[in-house]
């Protein structure tokens, strides 16, 4: 085969990899929001009619009690519900559009909540949002991304710890390495997805029990409420069904405000970090399942598995061979891996965004014009791409994304 169908079968085979990991999770997605939407139909819509003819009840024994028509009183409820969205409410709350109440509503806009309880009313306000969200969110964005990358960081240099003290206390060390241990057993290590997902996980929750613990003596939620305003919260829905800090007075106030912006921005940037570890469990779903689909078209077209010839090929609890002790070496610098200990300077930090916006540019490039991507060597044999931004720290940082398992 000449070199050049040799690079075009690459790139259509790695395009067509790409093209059917998308389609299937669309397909996934899509899927996932119809079983959604049946089994809350299904919870919800009993509770949303009798809502209905309660209320309507109500409003006939009102307009005939006092012989006002339901014309009038739909013309005063109208009004009621746009005293509302200017946040006057009948129990006293507090001010909306003052200094604490401004930094409370930004802080919703650039964090992606929005809990929809406060908004511009005035055309300035509208404009000013627009422009002031499209900068803020981007800067939340990369604060979260640079906070996944330390975490990470964090947990690779404390379960580091923890594996060469086990390995240590096993016995199973050759004579003579105890000294330089970590340059002899440990080289590149990484942390398991599994494990940072189960300690991220693990975290989460406890953030939320701890604050939930705050939020229903002080808001008189039950504890239920409390657990489903954290996870809305922390994972910046932002229904605005529940909204804390809202009362004109509580009792330690300075305090409880300052123990929900901490509660709120470590649940958000612990929440965050969690998606970013389960959308690489699902992309190793999605693998598993694109090469099981591969097998049975091959199987009945009598072609060899494009999937099976891949090594390291990435797949649920997919392990490795090294022994309990050993790992595959470490990626080299010129592939922009880090060993998973290193902690990270703004030096090295400022270069890799440079690196990263390169790479970026040059795969955009590349793919406009029709030419196969950089990844196309090595770190295509296990079935990720290099990324950009969080999926980029994910597949570099953890064991199983990397090209050494």
């Amino acid at each position: 085969m000449m070199p050049g169908q040799r690079l075009q079968g690459c790139r259509s085979l790695h395009l067509n990899e790409d093209n059917g990991r998308f389609a299937l999770l669309a397909l996934l997605i899509i899927f996932y929001l119809l079983c959604g939407a049946a089994v809350f139909s299904a919870i919800e819509r009993p509770s949303e009619l009798r809502a209905h003819g309660r209320w309507n009840g109500t409003l006939r024994n009102f307009s005939d009690t006092f012989n006002i028509s339901l014309g009038e009183l739909n013309s005063f409820l109208r009004e009621y519900e746009a005293a509302i969205a200017a946040g006057i409410r009948a129990d006293a709350l507090r001010p909306r559009w003052d200094f604490t109440g401004a930094f409370y509503f930004v802080g919703t806009v650039v964090s992606t909540i929005g809990f929809g309880m406060t908004t511009p009313v005035t055309v300035a306000g509208k404009v000013f949002l627009i422009f002031y969200g499209l900068l803020g969110c981007a800067a939340t964005i990369l604060f979260f991304n640079l906070f996944l990358e330390r975490i990470i960081t964090l947990l690779a240099v404390v379960m580091k710890a923890v594996r060469e003290r086990r390995i240590r206390n096993s016995g199973l060390l050759p004579p003579g390495v105890q000294r330089d241990f970590s340059a002899f057993c440990l080289p590149g290590w990484k942390p398991s997805v599994y494990h940072v997902m189960l300690i991220l996980g693990l975290s989460a929750i406890t953030i939320s029990c701890c604050a939930s613990a705050m939020y229903t003596p002080v808001e008189g939620w039950t504890y239920l409420d409390s657990l489903y305003f954290c996870f809305v919260t922390f994972s910046t829905i932002g229904f605005g069904d529940f909204v804390s800090s809202q009362t004109a007075a509580y009792e330690y106030q300075g305090l409880y405000r300052v123990a929900n912006f901490l509660f709120m921005l470590t649940g958000v940037c612990c929440i965050y970090s969690l998606f970013n570890v389960i959308s690489i469990v699902i992309k190793q779903v999605l693998n598993w399942m694109l090469e099981k689909m591969s097998c049975l078209f091959c199987q009945r077209c009598n072609k060899p598995s494009t999937f099976l010839g891949r090594r390291n090929a990435i797949r649920p609890g997919s392990k490795g061979r090294q022994p309990p002790y050993m790992d595959a070496p470490c990626d080299s610098d010129t592939e922009g891996r880090r060993m998973s200990g290193e902690m990270i300077s703004m030096k090295d930090l400022a270069a890799s965004n440079k690196v990263s916006l390169a790479i970026m540019q040059k795969q955009l490039s590349e793919s406009a014009n029709g030419y196969p991507r950089t990844v196309c060597g090595s770190s295509r044999h296990n079935g990720f791409s290099g990324g950009v931004g969080a999926l980029g720290i994910m597949n570099n940082r953890l064991a199983e994304t990397s090209n050494s398992r």
